[in-house]
């Protein structure tokens, strides 16, 4: 299995960073790659065209501001595309996230909150999972931590309250 991850600057690492660490917990390989839509399109168009012939079977894509990186990804593959809008500008994110939701019909990019890099993740692992059961396995391993995190934190916040 592996990902490619792409960010329209470097600036989105530490946002994006926890969906390379997870995704690579899960056993799958990952491409970084920083490329800018506008200013490094034929990078972007170069990578998303050959991305399956390389293996890759899913794109993350995070960007800031306009944000049309994700977008013009999905307008060279037939690969699932997950966009990532970044809080990038004054607008806190709202404008990137416009950007990359507001696909036109049959360029489809699944598009998660903004900053929402984990989920990202997460998603492109539930889609390798559709086909393999044994990170579909892992997955639930994962959502039961997830649940019990919450019961922990749910007795710490009871046993305070009780005190």
């Amino acid at each position: 299995m592996k990902a490619a991850l792409f960010m329209g600057s470097d600036s989105d690492w530490p946002i994006m960073k926890p969906a390379v660490e997870l995704l690579k917990e899960f056993g799958v390989e990952v491409d970084v790659i920083v490329a800018s839509a506008h200013r490094t399109p034929a990078k972007v168009h170069e990578y998303a065209e050959n991305a399956r012939e390389n293996g890759v079977g899913v794109i993350i894509a995070a960007a800031g501001a306009a944000a049309h990186l994700a977008g013009v990804i999905a307008s060279y593959t037939t690969l699932p595309v997950i966009g990532v809008p970044i809080n990038a500008t004054p607008l806190n994110g709202l404008d990137a996230l416009l950007s990359t939701v507001q696909m036109p019909s049959g360029i489809p990019v699944a598009t998660m909150a903004v900053n929402g890099a984990k989920n990202a993740a997460v998603f492109a692992l539930e889609i390798f999972g559709a086909g393999d059961a044994a990170v579909a396995k892992q997955l639930e391993g994962y959502r039961e931590k997830l649940r019990e995190g919450v019961a922990k934190k749910a007795a710490r916040v009871a046993s305070q309250v009780n005190q």
